[in-house]
């Protein structure tokens, strides 16, 4: 064993490493980390940020349209989707970036910092917006918080004119602190002709973004407002196909089918059809028509008139039909007032031949229901002989010593009043069909004035709503 002596051994130990190398060094903070611990060491995030508290903060905001999501008619509410932005200075969130390894942007809690109480005025309910937890900060103290929005809003929906409808819908933002003064962050006209964020394959078609700053005066205080009017229109296409065009069809074939013969017996049966097909599209697509609680829509008046007409219509329809069902007696009974309306009705025929035809038809009927003579009438100078023979009636008596010769007269003679009363009865039936015809195109001029009328105020109306 060698020993080694005290001197070298104290020799050794001074040329030797130091312990502490042998120990790893603690790492250095990062420059962001320490930016970020400076800047919030002191911060008080419920402070308005300014070294000078009578200067107010400008609060520039910039929307963007996304899309219209919902236009409830009922309640009055539209839901939007807009891309929303903030810029504000904030003088305590300032640094130089040479100090902290060139850095000039940094992301920031907003729950970290102060961040300006800009509501929406209109606002109603709470949408479904992403929660975007971070704000950026620059340098020089410029915060920018960007952030999608849901916005739920109260709108005064117009829906006279639907689906032709325009709406303008407003975006209010304001402040509730009246040293907090608002901005544009871009120019009027840029924000108003903005559309190319517009999702543009749906329902409305976005027109423009017209913006004006105001103040509102309270309490010797001004807030400050900007005022978006969101101008949306309706595209109509969809409803036109769906619902006007299928009813104009239904009208169109409802006017044909009178010309269909009233004693057909079709008639009806294709009236109702019509009236049935036009109830079930009317149920089924009730949906698409906005329910308002304020004025009813020029659409949903069409479709109840439409209705209206054509009850009317079938309405007509039965009544012609039953007047060209009724019985001998009936018809006996109404020959009077058959007389007037042919007297009236008729332009071919003047004044003594309709009086004519009607004794007539009067004395026919009463001949074939007593079978007695009648004397001659006189209608205005003029003389018609309207008895049978009495020949004939006494060639009809049965006798008892009657040769096999009268007898076959005697056949004969009955045959030939019984062809005669039947040829009455046929004339007289093709007289009332021919006035039921004449009802029939008075009530069809009628239902044709009545549409005339309809159709010309629906046009005024919109005219009017046009105009205004």
């Amino acid at each position: 064993i060698v020993r080694m002596s005290p001197v070298l051994l104290l020799s050794l130990l001074l040329s030797g490493k130091p312990s502490a190398e042998l120990v790893p060094e603690k790492p250095k903070r990062s420059a962001l980390n320490q930016l970020t611990r400076l800047l919030l060491r002191k911060y008080n995030c419920g402070v308005r940020p300014v070294q000078n508290w009578t200067k107010p903060t400008t609060i520039y905001i910039d929307l963007i349209i996304k899309s219209v999501l919902d236009v409830d008619g009922q309640t009055q509410k539209v839901t939007t989707s807009i891309w929303y932005r903030q810029i504000w200075n904030d003088e305590f969130l300032v640094w130089d970036p040479e100090e902290f390894d060139g850095i000039t942007e940094i992301s920031l809690s907003s729950d970290a910092i102060w961040v300006p109480d800009v509501i929406i005025s209109e606002f109603v309910d709470v949408g479904k917006s992403p929660v975007i937890p971070y704000v950026y900060v620059n340098c020089s103290g410029t915060v920018k918080n960007y952030k999608p929005i849901q916005v739920v809003s109260a709108c005064h929906l117009e829906m006279y004119a639907f689906p032709f409808d325009k709406q303008n819908c407003t975006l209010t933002f304001r402040s509730w602190l009246h040293s907090v003064d608002l901005a544009l962050w871009r120019p009027v006209e840029e924000i108003a002709n903005d559309t190319r964020e517009f999702m543009n394959d749906g329902e409305w078609e976005l027109l423009s973004v017209p913006s004006h700053y105001w103040t509102l005066n309270l309490e010797d205080r001004d807030y400050a407002q900007i005022q978006f009017n969101v101008l949306i229109r309706r595209r109509p296409l969809l409803y036109v196909v769906s619902l006007l065009i299928p009813s104009i069809f239904f009208m169109v074939v409802d006017v044909t089918s009178f010309y269909l013969p009233p004693n057909s017996g079709t008639r009806i049966t294709f009236k109702t059809s019509i009236l049935l097909g036009f109830t079930v599209i009317r149920v089924n697509l009730m949906d698409e028509i906005p329910a308002t609680a304020i004025k009813t829509p020029l659409i949903g008046v069409f479709f109840a008139v439409c209705m209206a007409l054509l009850v009317l219509s079938l309405a007509m329809s039965i009544f012609v039909v039953k007047l060209l069902h009724y019985s001998e007696k009936e018809v006996k009974e109404m020959s009077m007032s058959a007389c007037l309306l042919d007297k009236y009705g008729s332009m071919d025929q003047s004044f003594i031949e309709s009086a004519f035809t009607s004794m007539k038809t009067l004395d026919d009927m009463d001949f074939l229901t007593l079978h007695r003579p009648q004397h001659n009438d006189h209608v205005q100078g003029f003389e018609f002989d309207l008895s049978p023979e009495p020949d004939l009636f006494s060639l009809t008596e049965v006798s008892n010593n009657d040769s096999p010769l009268e007898k076959i007269l005697q056949e004969v003679v009955s045959l030939r009043l019984y062809l005669q009363e039947e040829d009455n009865e046929g004339s007289s039936q093709s007289y009332w069909v021919e006035l039921c015809l004449k009802v029939d195109k008075l009530l069809f001029c009628v239902y044709l004035l009545i549409m005339l009328i309809y159709v010309m105020t629906l046009l005024l109306l919109w005219g009017v709503w046009s105009s205004a």
